[in-house]
Order: structure tokens, then C-alpha cells, then sequence
């Protein structure tokens, strides 16, 4: 059974709750990594094909309801995974998100790849 937790008036669920921090977390990484790359809102809605006020409500409404194909768009059109977007964990000395999103690339990658990518990595460090 979910807690219900009583605040005045209003009653809600402490699930809410969590998706409302995840919510905003959500928001908070679109604006910060949308405004890192230079782009207005407009910019990242026609990069999505969204709308100016789809993108501001995902910022900025508690909690947001973004679509997983809309949620996809804007993970790539920011040059993310749509896991770094929603919080999915990861070692904490990945620092940007540029980085994380090939982590989690190179993790899905086959052995072979993986042995590859050293081989390159290590004549880059020559």
C-alpha cells in the first residue's frame, strides 16, 4: 500500500511525489543541456518537432508528460539518451553528459568493438 501523506488540504500519494522530483529533474536537465548547446526554446521545437510550449512545459510543468517518442527527439536533437534524461544511474565520475552518452553506448557495444575501441584509444595516448 502507498502512503498517502496530508499537506493542508490536499492529499497525494509519496509516489507523486517522487515523479514530481523526477519531473523536475527532467526539466531542469532539458533547460540546462538546451541552453548549454545555444538553443532558445524555439530552436530545440523545431529541432523535435514540437512546439515552442511543449518544450517549456516539459522545463517547467510538475510533472511533465512527455511522450517516449517526443522524450527520444529531444534526447538526440540535445545529444543524450533518453536515460540520462530521465536519471538513470550512473558512476559518478562521468561528469558530462557527452560522456555518459557514450558510456552507456559502450556498454551495449559487442567485445570485439569494445577490444577495437582500446586498441584506438591506446594509439591516441602514443
Amino acid at each position: 500500500m502507498v502512503p498517502v501523506v496530508k499537506y493542508r488540504k490536499y492529499r497525494y500519494s509519496e509516489q507523486l511525489k517522487a515523479w514530481g522530483d523526477m519531473a523536475t529533474a527532467l526539466g531542469d536537465k532539458i533547460r540546462e543541456l538546451r541552453q548549454k548547446r545555444g538553443y532558445t526554446l524555439e530552436k530545440l521545437a523545431e529541432l523535435t518537432e514540437s512546439s515552442k510550449s511543449y518544450i517549456w512545459e516539459l522545463e517547467n510543468k510538475n510533472p511533465p508528460r512527455p511522450s517516449a517518442e517526443k522524450l527520444g527527439a529531444i534526447a538526440r536533437a540535445l545529444g543524450v539518451t533518453v536515460d540520462y534524461l530521465i536519471g538513470a544511474d550512473l558512476p559518478e565520475d562521468l561528469q558530462t553528459a557527452e560522456d555518459r552518452a557514450f558510456f552507456r553506448k559502450y556498454q551495449r557495444m559487442s567485445p570485439t568493438l569494445k577490444a577495437k575501441l582500446r586498441q584506438m584509444r591506446d594509439l591516441l595516448d602514443e
